[in-house]
């Protein structure tokens, strides 16, 4: 079947093993110095092991293969990493604190620094289109002309308490989620708005959780798709600041 599956570059890989220690499926060993997947069912494509590799040898494809088994997964996992492994491995979902089955969802509680300097300013929103969503928005919306555009992920709003000011001002903005919504259909979504305006400028915003760099993989490939050559930059917001 075709899906998303990792690709490695053998002539960048330097067998620093970053990738096999990340990913919960086990999907990746060493095979003579270089990352090699061990069977394709074993890879869920989420592309937790892309942000790890300090040589860019990684990247998600699109390929003929194996349909992923978490099951087989699992069992795997359990195998050579034992049973609390296992209960991480994407599409099982047996821990309570893994909705998911992905490491970035790993319920966390966090304490809020009462002894920071609060301001008294009201902070004015710099929303200046709607909607916001990706699945809502057609490729033609006037707002998108001759626009900077803030590609967010769902979750960044929540985490960046100065998103209006140092992400959205001056910015046409859409959102989604890299883990839930459908990449295919975001990537021919973003590379019509690509193609029919003339957009200045591509701003990411990923949480640093693994999971969410398949927002960067989407806007990258809608890019490719498009033809067009847009200056890019990747903004990374951290769950507790």
């Amino acid at each position: 079947m075709k899906r998303k599956i990792i690709q490695i570059n053998e002539e960048k890989c330097n067998g620093c093993g970053n990738c096999i220690n990340i990913c919960a499926e086990a999907a990746l060993e060493l095979v003579d110095g270089k990352a090699k997947v061990v069977k394709d069912f074993y890879c869920d494509g989420m592309g937790a092991c892309l942000d790890v590799c300090p040589v860019d040898a990684l990247k998600i494809v699109e390929a003929d293969v194996a349909e992923y088994d978490p099951e087989k997964t699992q069992e795997h996992v359990k195998a050579i990493r034992g049973e609390e492994a296992a209960k991480k491995v994407h599409g099982i979902a047996k821990d309570d604190n893994l909705a998911c089955g992905c490491p970035g969802t790993t319920l966390r509680e966090i304490e809020l620094d009462d002894s920071k300097e609060k301001s008294d300013l009201e902070i004015t929103s710099q929303l200046t289109q709607w909607p916001v969503q990706l699945n809502l928005l057609g490729p033609g919306a006037p707002f998108f002309d001759d626009s900077d555009l803030l590609i967010c992920a769902d979750c960044v709003p929540f985490a960046e308490p100065n998103l209006h000011q140092v992400l959205l001002k001056g910015r046409s903005v859409v959102i989604g989620c890299p883990k839930f919504d459908d990449s295919q259909t975001h990537i021919n979504k973003l590379s019509e708005i690509f193609k029919s305006h003339n957009i200045k400028s591509i701003t990411v915003a990923i949480m640093e959780v693994p999971c969410c760099n398949g927002l960067l993989t989407v806007v990258e490939e809608a890019l490719k798709l498009s033809g067009k050559d847009i200056p890019m930059e990747t903004k990374i917001v951290k769950i507790q600041k």
